[in-house]
């Protein structure tokens, strides 16, 4: 049995939630391991810092400033800020236990002493989740410049993180190789593939899709496309615009967005002053609530901008394959998740700087029932045969020994 310390910014209240860190903790614990959770608790929360025990270990909720939907200068310091804090809150809470394990995720880069501190104190192994790869993402949206004082601060820190890992899990194989191309430094028997992943739902509720449709006014008698996540400048809302203007006199279709974020406002701009009759936008639900209206729809979307040369792998396409939805992913050349999803007959890929294209693609898909049918269950079970938690638990436990 290992001792687990599990540092993240994600918001984890109870391992009976369910998402990508939560699912994969839990089987963790399946496993017979105690896991130790450290998660924000931000300051609009206006609580302090909380121990949560639990029958398998603890979560420790750390008050830090606020992290989410605030200003990029707010966020910069409350992120810079977070070692210190996460480190206090380790030694008076954790002062008694042994870690054997350390598990931590991107974002945010800003670990290192943290790590460094339960290294040196307790002999850990450490292990990076790598979902995310910062700063070149920021240079890629033009938020920082390579000759920037700023640019060569990030990189120290993200180089930093690195030499603190032990082992380093990555989203997928175009995650690995870029990886390595661009940090020499990093020895190749440190990085392996260990995907996003989620314990599949147990049942799918898709005869109840009419009911579902009616409980929140969407058409019965429409192809629905379903984006769920954040509306931030990765995601190409300009660009996802676009797309609704060149589909908006179209009467067989209906786009539902879902989310949030720093670039929301764009979106609903364009609802308000031209009113499409078939795009909706709603604030993000619970993700129970959520998965509902996701197995009622026809069609999952993803978009990143096409500007990445990082190789990004969205986790909300998990969602839509555990609701045996088809995926329609608008991305940038570098991702490998469009070849992914193609390659595996789950759905379609365009390149998000192509918003003509974008039509044709949904063009096609309105005429068919058939091949959403069948492209749904192939997402469903590429799902159950890649993507399960307890596999990509397995895959750090085979890593770390």
């Amino acid at each position: 049995m290992k001792n687990i310390l599990f540092a993240t910014l994600v918001d984890i209240n109870s391992l009976d939630e369910r998402g990508i860190y939560q699912d994969l903790m839990r089987e963790l614990t399946n496993l017979g391991h105690k896991v130790y959770i450290i998660s924000p608790l931000e300051r609009r929360n206006g609580k302090k810092t909380t121990l949560i025990q639990t029958d398998t270990g603890a979560i420790l909720k750390v008050a830090i400033g606020d992290i989410q939907k605030t200003s990029s200068i707010k966020k910069g310091i409350s992120t810079l800020r977070l070692e210190r804090q996460y480190v206090s809150a380790v030694k008076k809470y954790f002062g008694d236990i042994k870690f054997d394990l350390m598990i931590y995720s991107t974002p945010p880069i800003t670990l290192a002493k943290v790590i460094s501190f339960i290294k040196k104190r307790d002999g850990a192994t450490t292990y990076l989740l790598l979902k995310d790869i910062f700063p070149q993402n920021a240079v890629d949206l033009g938020l920082l410049t390579k000759f920037g004082s700023l640019y060569r601060f990030f990189r120290k820190k993200e180089r930093r993180l690195y030499e603190s890992s032990d082992y380093i899990g990555c989203m997928s194989q175009a995650n690995v190789d870029y990886l390595l191309a661009h940090n020499r430094e990093i020895r190749p028997e440190q990085v392996h593939v260990c995907p996003n992943s989620i314990t599949p739902a147990e049942q799918n509720v898709k005869q109840y899709r009419a009911g579902i449709r009616q409980t929140y006014g969407l058409p019965q008698d429409k192809k629905i496309f379903i984006y769920g996540g954040n509306l931030g400048k990765p995601q190409a809302v300009d660009f996802i615009v676009l797309c609704l203007k060149l589909n908006a006199d179209k009467d067989d279709r209906f786009f539902l967005i879902c989310g949030d974020g720093t670039q929301a406002g764009v979106l609903s701009a364009y609802i308000d002053e031209a009113a499409p009759a078939n795009v909706r936008l709603m604030e993000m639900l619970p993700k129970a609530e959520y998965d509902r209206i996701v197995c009622a729809c026809d069609v999952g979307m993803i978009f990143l901008d096409h500007r990445f040369t990082i190789p990004n792998f969205p986790s909300r396409l998990l969602s839509y394959m555990d609701q045996a939805v088809p995926v329609l992913a608008c991305t940038d050349a570098y991702t490998d998740v469009g070849k992914t999803i193609v390659d595996n007959d789950f759905g379609w890929w365009c390149i998000s700087d192509n918003a003509k294209y974008f039509l044709q693609v949904i063009d096609d898909i309105c005429k068919s029932d058939d091949e959403l049918v069948e492209k749904g269950l192939a997402a469903r079970k590429f799902l159950e045969e890649n993507y399960k938690a307890s596999d990509a638990a397995k895959v750090i436990l085979d890593n770390v020994g």
